[in-house]
């Protein structure tokens, strides 16, 4: 019997499925993906490629759903996943005028720090960036070294970055709040809000948004904690005008204490 000799040198191509070929091969290429291959008949068939990577795509099953988000995954491991969230999100202002940041297709949100993130196509598959140093482990519930509010905040980082979940860490935060708000430092009292206003907005349910701005408006917070607030409002899209608003508050109530 001859052995074989296998040689790690293996290069795996998923093929996702497409509902729509117009739709999947305009998003793609918006972002900067080359078309190597597109065949429609006597089946369907399509490979795109960017940067090291090829993404491949065929018929979709009977029944498939785009809107259900289930179409089909594939992970792509990077050293720093920060640099290719920036490309996209760039590549879609220049295509779309805006990032695509709610529905089908989208990106999800990133923060400095997070080590994966999710692009969403037109046809409900999900391509996750993941950093190859990203910690294996992940405490559900939050960090154990965290109480009341802190640790609801961890555990809506997990429910938002690793699960996708927004409804989840939007229930995990309004539970907390409602127990450890009063007792809460200033700071976590701050970042709860901060974090509702930012999971409403991406949720599209804003009926109490102007509440929670308002509160955060009472809380009193030193320069370098309004900054941090800030940071998790960034992509609240409807907030920027209060933000440019409150930092301009703040600048005169400096100036005037000079």
């Amino acid at each position: 019997m001859t052995e074989t000799l296998i040689r790690a040198n293996e290069t795996m191509v998923p093929v996702l499925p497409c509902a729509d070929v117009e739709e999947t091969l305009a998003f793609y290429q918006a972002l900067g993906f080359k078309v190597t291959y597109e065949q429609t008949r006597p089946y369907l068939y399509l490979a795109l490629e960017w940067s090291g990577f090829a993404v491949h795509f065929g018929r979709p099953p009977q029944d498939h759903d785009p809107a259900r988000e289930d179409g089909g995954a594939c992970l792509v491991m990077v050293d720093e996943v920060a640099p290719y969230h920036a490309a996209f999100t760039q590549a879609m202002r220049a295509a779309y005028g805006k990032v695509l940041a709610k529905g089908v297709p989208r990106i999800t949100r990133f923060r400095r720090g997070q080590t994966r993130f999710t692009l969403l196509d037109p046809s409900g598959n999900s391509l996750i960036f993941i950093q190859r140093d990203e910690p294996i482990e992940l405490e559900y519930g939050g960090s154990k070294k965290l109480q009341g509010l802190a640790r609801a905040l961890d555990n809506a980082r997990i429910f938002r970055e690793f699960k996708n979940d927004d409804r989840a860490a939007f229930r995990a935060v309004s539970s907390a709040l409602r127990r450890h708000g009063d007792t809460a430092a200033p700071l976590d009292r701050a970042l709860a809000l901060a974090t509702l206003v930012e999971l409403a907005t991406a949720l599209n349910e804003r009926d109490h948004i102007d509440a929670w701005v308002g509160e955060l408006e009472q809380i009193q917070l030193t320069d370098t904690e309004r900054r941090r607030v800030a940071a998790e409002l960034h992509h609240a899209e409807d907030l920027t005008q209060w933000l440019a608003e409150h930092s301009t508050r703040a600048g005169t109530q400096d100036d005037s204490s000079q």
